[in-house]
């Protein structure tokens, strides 16, 4: 089995992430790693959320940044403003024990421009980004990436799902010259093949990870069969069961969310929403809550919860199935992580039955129905 030392990684970088949890290579990292560390190539990982990419890019990165050029020397786009703060906060985290500076800025959408205008005058060694608000900065010319050596495509594929299409193709454009392009996707549809053929080298390395060994098998997996009246009293009485326990309750629309929010708040549980309309500074005051435990359950939508990165949780609740079998994986890894055990149960109606039965197979994965 391979170790972190044995991938190539410098010591100083092993023991802050040993401090993470982070021990044994996930197989993402074992095959990337040696490959973004050694090479000045472009490359192509395929693996679902949860499998260790932000390590797999960001340990290469943080070794390979020069502390004594001051320019910018790595891009990192993510799609939402959660995603980008959460790669922004394991980079500082990666560079704990090491003995040289190296400075990360995070820019989104949701916070005032100037703020993240002046910050970026001083010394950064790589940003972390949403499309569009790097857009923004490109435009006014209060951004410098002519020197970046590296560009991180993140979850490219749902960056291009939440229509950031046109941003990707123009900042690939504004950035291209020497700089290597490492592209992460769940899935690999037109788009992101069109974006590979045009801005990368045929020949990149390709990693890809089997998608049966995407799901965590420390999940246990469950459905309960219920109607759309009964949904919030069976959430109710599982609450009341494991009130020592903290979890993520995840539905399908803004509206969804805030609804059951309401209801379970005055039926005096401790909990939070987070959705898309809602401002920054409140996404922000809702994770914090949830991250520091005063807040001991969560309710969020699909896109919200990209970033949500919170040990201890016990169970994962599907108020309504997602649409997309990612989203699936993406929401079930929520629980059982660093080694725990932990459960995904998901509110049916009796005709959907047949979609369990298709995510079983498409994940290689055994339901079990319960009662509540």
């Amino acid at each position: 089995m391979s170790t972190f030392a044995s991938l190539g990684i410098k010591k100083e970088f092993i023991e802050s992430i040993k401090e993470l949890g982070i021990s044994t290579p996930t197989e993402i990292q074992e095959k990337g790693i040696p490959i973004l560390l050694n090479n000045r190539t472009d490359f192509v990982g395929l693996a679902q959320t949860g499998t260790g990419k932000t390590a797999t890019f960001g340990l290469p990165i943080v070794q390979q940044i020069d502390p004594a050029n001051n320019a910018v020397q790595a891009l990192i786009l993510s799609p939402t403003r959660e995603l980008v703060q959460q790669i922004k906060k394991q980079l500082f985290k990666y560079t704990k024990y090491y003995d040289q500076k190296v400075f990360v800025e995070a820019v989104y959408g949701g916070e005032k421009i100037d703020r993240q205008i002046n910050n970026l005058q001083r010394t950064t060694h790589i940003i972390v980004a949403t499309p569009g608000r790097l857009i923004d900065l490109i435009e006014r010319g209060n951004i410098n990436l002519k020197e970046i050596k590296t560009l991180v495509l993140d979850e490219a594929d749902e960056m291009l799902s939440m229509g950031f299409k046109q941003d990707l193709n123009r900042i690939l454009k504004y950035t291209s010259g020497q700089r290597n392009t490492w592209l992460f996707s769940a899935t690999m549809p037109d788009e992101i093949q069109r974006i590979i053929k045009t801005y990368m080298d045929s020949n990149a390395p390709r990693v890809e990870i089997d998608r049966n060994s995407m799901v965590n098998s420390n999940i246990s997996h469950q459905f309960v069969k219920t109607t759309i009246k009964e949904k919030a009293s069976v959430i109710i009485r599982f609450l009341e069961v494991r009130q020592a326990e903290r979890g993520i309750i995840f539905c399908r629309t803004k509206a969804g969310t805030q609804n059951l929010t309401k209801l379970l708040q005055e039926e005096g549980f401790s909990i939070g929403a987070l959705e898309g309309d809602m401002q920054q500074k409140e996404r922000d005051k809702v994770m914090r809550a949830f991250k520091n435990e005063s807040l001991q359950y969560l309710i969020s939508t699909d896109v919200s919860a990209r970033g949500i990165d919170v040990s201890g949780l016990a169970f994962v609740i599907h108020h309504q199935l997602p649409d997309q079998l990612d989203y699936y994986t993406h929401r079930s890894g929520r629980t059982a992580r660093a080694g725990k055990t932990g459960v995904s149960i998901a509110l049916i109606l009796s005709n959907e039955l047949q979609r369990i039965y298709e995510i079983e197979k498409d994940l290689n994965i055994k339901f079990t129905e319960t009662t509540v």
